[in-house]
């Protein structure tokens, strides 16, 4: 008999996928700019860019703040990126379950 894979293993595999990914790999990312960034920059407006309100926030510019290897930094906000996404998501999912379960749950059905 094949073993049976739960919804719970899957999530915690996935995630902890995600987060070596994360952790690992996104320091490996190229320092050139995106696809954005190259446009402005290409079209002569990259001088025009107006600093943003969360400019100075803990994980700007894709790296933790007072962290200082470079690397660990990238790597740390890979993390939190991460982190924060599967929480809202998961966050999501739970609201939208708990909406859309039958009307018996909730004791509105027939006895």
């Amino acid at each position: 008999m094949k073993p049976r894979i739960t919804l719970g293993i899957f999530i915690a595999a996935a995630l902890a996928v995600a987060m070596v990914l994360a952790f690992f790999v996104s320091p490996q990312a190229s320092s050139q700019p995106d696809g954005l960034n190259k446009v402005a920059i290409d079209q002569g407006f990259s001088d025009n860019e107006k600093t943003h309100a969360l400019d100075s926030g803990p994980t700007a510019g894709y790296a933790v703040t007072g962290v200082g290897n470079d690397r660990l930094a990238t790597g740390l906000a890979g993390l939190i990126g991460v982190t924060v996404t599967f929480a809202v998501a998961g966050g999501l999912f739970l609201v939208v379950r708990q909406t859309r379960r039958p009307h018996e749950a909730v004791g509105h059905g027939a006895p």
